[in-house]
């Protein structure tokens, strides 16, 4: 047994607080009510990590001894960062089209094609060392859980070896070959929902955990949405969602019906749309860099918030809508744009994303959780918002272990 005392922290934001959501409600995760600071007059807190998880929290003056000592010096530690959507397992990139819509052209769904045939004629070896090298990004910025979906093989052996590689680096692993159809489906819809909900997710299911589907206008009907989540779920795969991105629809209360863990960008919804979501234990997960790439409407968080929806943060990481890794930018989005507090999103960016991920083991700093840990070079995690773009991660623990530190 090895254990390592994080001491003298200035603000310690466990997400140990008064529950608020219907998620919270249904048990899904801590709820925020705000960083914990622990001081009292004294100076700082403390945690005791023992070998992987965390063991005690409470008054520096008040810790238990320890095999090795980490000065944190003042300065503030929060939970790491949950991504729970993005898409790391992909060829080429697609900056051509980002420097076409800043010079005014619309986004649509149909740009994922052009990376499916990127990713195609990539090698294992050559997706393997893109999606380590983004995690490893990851990593440097805080985040110390991602989700990672396949959809950019969109034919059975590409959305194959795309699931296998991410499960070398994560166990939330998403299932998505319903992620647009592909060029030699076209107005073959159908067909190709056949695919995805037979041959497809039979090899690809061993290798996940979730099914997702994007169910908009450009890519699934709600009919077609169902198939394929419903088809997911008799398999044991569990159902998340795209949905509401480009325009309303019925998406999110489709995806709400079935049990749907999450429902990702939620960037038009009905007053329908946002009453059913906060009367379930469904979280909307919202990708700030999405409206920041594609130039679309952000979100209202704080509709959302107010209402009782649990709200998550993630980035999207894809090289069409959001090739961004940083949930630090992520958050100073969401806290300018979408009219969260800094302590909203701080929250969404660790609780939050582990509730959209069914987790209870991250996204909090309490006894029995695993030590994944960031300290930052800031004496509280309102500098997040409040300066960014500047690097604030100064080290990072994940599973108690070191993995990254500036310097």
């Amino acid at each position: 047994m090895t254990t390592t005392l994080i001491t003298d922290i200035g603000e310690l934001t466990t997400n140990v607080g008064a529950s608020t959501g219907s998620a919270a409600q249904a048990g899904t995760g801590a709820q925020p009510i705000g960083p914990l600071n622990l001081s009292k007059g004294m100076r700082g807190a403390a945690v005791l990590v023992e070998d992987d998880s965390i063991s005690w929290v409470g008054p520096s003056s008040e810790a238990p001894s320890a095999d090795a000592i980490v000065d944190a010096g003042g300065r503030a530690v929060i939970p790491g960062f949950v991504d729970s959507h993005s898409h790391l397992v992909f060829g080429g990139d697609r900056a051509a089209e980002f420097e076409a819509r800043m010079a005014g052209q619309r986004y649509a769904a149909g740009g994922i094609r052009s990376t499916v045939a990127a990713t195609r004629d990539a090698s294992d070896g050559e997706l393997r060392a893109r999606v380590r090298g983004f995690v490893d990004e990851m990593l440097a910025q805080g985040t110390t859980t991602v989700e990672i979906k396949s959809g950019y093989g969109l034919d059975v052996e590409t959305e194959e070896r795309l699931v296998r590689l991410a499960a070398e680096v994560t166990d939330e692993v998403t299932y998505l070959g319903a992620h647009v159809v592909p060029a030699e489906y076209a107005d073959r819809g159908d067909d190709y929902v056949d695919l995805v909900i037979g041959e497809m997710l039979d090899a690809c299911a061993p290798h996940a955990k979730w099914i997702d589907v994007f169910c908009e206008t450009g890519a699934f009907t709600v009919a077609q949405s169902r198939r394929v989540l419903e088809a997911g779920l008799a398999r044991g795969l569990r159902p998340r969602m795209h949905a509401g991105q480009l325009g309303p629809g019925d998406g999110v209360r489709l995806a709400v019906e079935l049990g749907a863990a999450s429902v990702d960008h939620g960037t038009y919804l009905t007053d329908d749309d946002v009453a059913a979501l906060a009367a379930s234990d469904t979280v909307l997960t919202l990708l700030p860099g999405v409206e920041f790439s594609t130039r679309q409407p952000y979100p209202d968080a704080r509709r959302l918030i107010d209402a009782g929806v649990t709200v998550a943060i993630a980035c999207d990481t894809n090289p069409g809508s959001s090739f961004t890794s940083s949930m630090p930018f992520c958050i100073a989005l969401a806290v300018r744009e979408m009219g969260m507090t800094p302590a909203e999103a701080v929250w969404a960016a660790t609780a939050g994303g582990a509730a959209a991920l069914r987790r209870s083991d991250v996204g909090v700093i309490t006894p029995g959780a695993r030590a994944d840990l960031v300290l930052l070079d800031a004496p509280t995690s309102v500098h997040l918002a409040y300066r960014p773009g500047v690097p604030l991660v100064r080290q990072v623990w994940k599973d108690g272990v070191s993995v990254w530190r500036k310097g």
